[in-house]
């Protein structure tokens, strides 16, 4: 492993699409109804706390969980709760929906409130409160990462502004509209960490928000910006704290254990906001693009927005869509339905006509042994040797194989000439280790 860190890690090369880069927030009107899921993060599904017909109203509680990996789930809307139901969720499981059809008034609740913080752990409990989780796309609740089992050892507090995957223009905009909230969120976690050290981590194909928060954190003593190579996953969590500080985060283990906390440019702007509003998390800015969309966007929607709503706000399809994709083309997922709605960690809404998707649709051929997908991999592991373990049901090679290294980011299958869904064998072998572990 130590030749594999001895310089910058593998990646991929992809087409960068920041097609909308230059184009600031619009806020999205309140939609007829919104659906929203009890899972929108890490751990345990919320239990709603609301029932048929009851009135609801903007930043109320309708479901929670008492798993410590858990995030109260919040209404964006007011109005009334007109089905409690079961849709699909991101992986491939059921989950309970809370449907809310709005009144357009957006009265809001009367818990809505400042938090009154005094140190760390009024300060986790609060941002619980809040329901934030990782808005880059994990959806790790925040809460749990203030408060790491070695609090000494940490001194880092790593923000990723790296937005490597193509298309999406998020977190972007997030830098340049919502600096003032980034700083003061750096300043909030800094302050009841106790951490020493700040690095804001961003690809250097964002010329205009480097030089933002460079002058932005000037002021904050051991914050510092670094510009990182355009790379995919440049903002993958492991690679990011490699890229920035040169540590290595071991198999099973988490930031924490190198002395590091990360959090999203999103998640940090939000704590900056609930602390001065006491308003939850009920919207979401996202990224809306692709070929079949009229009208790309980047847009702030209440959660739970049905995708067929945005898509609509950003003029309809131009070309019929053959593949609708939450988050974006390297790691989001390929959408049910048009109908489905808008999550927490949901960056970005892309819609590809057939013409875009032939590529990655071209049927699977066998292996030709190329090793490109071990040259990709920012980990070196070995994709092919995986599917081949996963085939034959090797648990013991498979964990050999350094599997549940993956962070499944699609490189080894972007750059397969078979066309090998190794990312996919990749997230099944996990899943198979875990299963015959029980």
């Amino acid at each position: 492993m130590s030749k594999l860190f001895s310089k910058s890690l593998n990646g991929v090369k992809v087409p960068h699409s920041k097609n909308t880069a230059e184009m600031e927030t619009v806020k999205m009107p309140v939609p007829d109804k919104v659906v929203i899921p009890m899972k929108q993060h890490m751990g345990r599904e919320c239990t709603p706390t609301v029932k048929l017909t009851d009135l609801v109203k903007v930043g109320q509680i309708i479901g929670d969980t008492d798993a410590f990996i858990g995030a109260p789930i919040h209404s964006s809307v007011s109005g009334k709760v007109t089905k409690i139901d079961e849709i699909i969720g991101t992986d491939g499981n059921p989950i309970k929906a809370v449907e809310i059809t709005t009144d357009k008034l957006q009265e809001i609740d009367e818990s809505v409130k400042v938090p009154e913080v005094t140190d760390l752990q009024s300060f986790a409990a609060a941002i619980r409160a809040s329901g934030l989780v990782g808005l880059g796309g994990a959806g790790f609740p925040t809460h749990v990462k203030l408060m790491p089992k070695n609090l000494d050892e940490v001194t880092t507090l790593l923000v990723n502004g790296a937005e490597c995957e193509p298309y999406i223009t998020a977190d972007n905009r997030a830098m340049l509209e919502d600096t003032d909230d980034i700083v003061e969120g750096i300043k909030l976690v800094k302050k009841y960490m106790n951490l020493s050290t700040v690095i804001i981590g961003i690809e250097d194909n964002k010329p205009q928000a480097i030089a933002k928060l460079q002058a932005a954190v000037a002021d904050i003593e051991g914050a510092s910006v670094k510009a990182l190579k355009a790379q995919y996953p440049q903002g993958g969590e492991k690679v990011l704290i490699y890229e920035c500080t040169g540590k290595i985060v071991p198999e099973g283990k988490l930031p924490s254990d190198v002395g590091c906390v990360v959090m999203n440019v999103s998640s940090i702007a939000f704590v900056a906001k609930y602390m001065r509003t006491g308003m939850p998390l009920i919207t979401k800015r996202l990224t809306v693009d692709g070929d079949a969309i009229a009208e790309p966007k980047n847009v702030e929607v209440a959660i739970g927005t049905s995708f067929s709503d945005v898509i609509d706000f950003c003029g309809g399809f131009k070309t019929e869509p053959k593949k609708i994709i939450m988050g974006g083309p390297m790691m989001g997922f390929a959408v049910p339905t048009i109908n489905y709605p808008v999550l927490k960690n949901n960056n970005a809404i892309l819609a590809f006509s057939a013409a875009k998707t032939a590529e990655a649709e071209k049927p699977e051929t066998p292996c030709i042994r190329c090793a490109r997908c071990v040259n990709a991999c920012p980990f070196s592991l070995m994709p092919a040797a995986i599917e081949k373990a996963y085939k034959a049901g090797n648990v013991d090679a498979l964990k050999a194989l350094k599997v549940n290294l993956c962070m499944e980011c699609g490189c080894c299958a972007y750059v397969c000439p078979a066309k090998r869904n190794l990312v996919s064998v990749n997230r099944l072998a996990k899943k198979m280790i875990v299963e015959r572990s029980k």
